[in-house]
C-alpha cells in the first residue's frame, strides 16, 4: 500500500517538471522576444496572487523571512535564470546544463538534511547526465556562454529551494496551496521593479503573447508549483530532484511531435536512460528485518522534522 502511494505521488510530482519541459517551447513560439524578466513576472505574480487571495493567510513570525527565502529561490531567482537560459540556448541543450540539479540536491541533502550519500544515488546521478546527453545533444547544438551560466545558477537556485523547503516544511495549519501562493507572489514581487526597469513594458502584446502568459501562469505556475511542493513534502528530497529530468525529455518529445524534429536512436537511448535513472533515484521500502526482542527496532531513517512555526 505504502509502495502503491509512493508510486502515485512520484508520478502526480513528475508532472510538473513536464510541464515545465514545455516552457522552452512556449518561450520560442509564444513570447515576445528577448524579455525573460516580463516573463518571468507574469508567470509568477497572477498565479500566487489569486493562490493568496483564496487561501486568505499570510507567514507569521519566522515565516516571513523563510517565504522570502523560498520565493526567490523557487520561483523568482529560477524562473528569471531559466528564460535567461531557454533565449541563448536550444530547449534541449539548457535542460542538459540544468539536470545537475539532482547532484547539487544529493550534496545539500547530505550537509543540511543528514542524509546519507547512497552508491545507487551516484549511479543514478550519473546515468542521469548520461541520459540527458544523449536525449539532447546534437552535432549543431549551440553552446552560449550566458546561457549555460544561467543554466548551472537557476540549477543551484532550485536545489538550494527544494532542500530548504524540505527542512523548514510547511507551518502548521497553513495549506499547500497559500503556502506555494507565498512562494510565487514573492517570487513576482522581487522581479517585478527589476523587470520595470531593465525591460521596461514591450511596444505591442499580441493575442500569441497573452495565450503564451496565460499558459505559464495557469498551468505553468500555479497547477504545476502545487503538485510540485505537494512532492516535495511527501517525497525524499533527492527522489523529487530526479524528477526534473522529466523536463528534457518532455521537451525532446515536443520538438518531435510539435517542431518536427527528429529523434535519433541514441536519443531514444538517452530517453530510456533518464528513466531507468528515476527510477533508481525513488524511494522503495526495504526488507522488513526480524525484530531482535520484544520491542521493535526504531526505523534506520526518518524523514527530516518539519520546524514549528515560531
Amino acid at each position: 500500500m505504502k509502495t502503491t502511494r509512493t508510486l502515485t505521488d512520484s508520478a502526480l510530482t513528475a508532472l510538473a517538471p513536464a510541464i515545465w519541459g514545455s516552457t522552452y517551447l512556449v518561450t520560442t513560439e509564444l513570447l515576445p522576444e528577448g524579455r525573460p524578466l516580463l516573463a518571468s513576472v507574469l508567470r509568477a505574480l497572477p498565479a500566487g496572487l489569486i493562490l493568496v487571495l483564496l487561501g486568505r493567510t499570510l507567514p507569521k513570525g519566522i515565516w516571513w523571512w523563510r517565504a522570502l527565502v523560498l520565493g526567490v529561490l523557487n520561483i523568482g531567482a529560477f524562473f528569471y535564470l531559466l528564460f535567461v537560459a531557454a533565449y541563448h540556448l536550444p530547449g534541449g541543450v539548457a535542460a542538459l546544463v540544468m539536470s545537475i540539479q539532482p547532484m547539487i540536491v544529493l550534496l545539500l541533502g547530505a550537509a543540511l538534511l543528514k542524509e546519507k550519500i547512497k552508491r545507487i544515488h551516484l549511479i543514478a546521478c550519473a546515468l542521469g547526465a548520461a541520459g540527458v546527453a544523449l536525449l539532447v545533444l546534437q552535432p549543431n547544438a549551440g553552446l552560449n556562454a550566458t546561457g549555460v551560466i544561467a543554466g548551472l545558477l537557476g540549477a543551484l537556485s532550485m536545489a538550494s529551494g527544494i532542500v530548504l523547503t524540505k527542512r523548514w516544511g510547511r507551518p502548521e495549519g497553513v495549506g499547500l496551496l497559500p503556502f506555494t501562493g507565498w512562494q510565487l507572489t514573492v517570487g513576482g514581487l522581487v522581479l517585478l521593479p527589476i523587470a520595470l526597469i531593465g525591460e521596461g513594458l514591450p511596444d505591442e502584446i499580441t493575442g500569441k503573447n497573452v495565450w503564451g502568459f496565460l499558459y505559464l501562469g495557469l498551468i505553468g505556475a500555479l497547477f504545476a508549483y502545487a503538485i510540485w511542493f505537494r512532492g516535495v513534502q511527501r517525497l525524499p528530497a533527492l527522489a523529487v530532484s530526479f524528477l526534473s529530468f522529466a523536463s528534457p525529455l518532455a521537451a525532446t518529445l515536443l520538438g518531435y511531435f510539435v517542431l518536427d524534429q527528429s529523434l535519433s536512436p541514441l536519443q531514444i537511448g538517452g530517453a530510456l536512460i533518464v528513466v531507468a535513472s528515476v527510477f533508481l533515484a525513488q524511494p522503495r521500502q526495504g526488507r522488513k528485518k526480524p525484530e531482535a526482542g520484544p520491542a521493535a527496532e526504531p526505523a534506520p531513517h526518518q524523514t527530516p522534522r518539519e520546524s514549528a512555526p515560531a
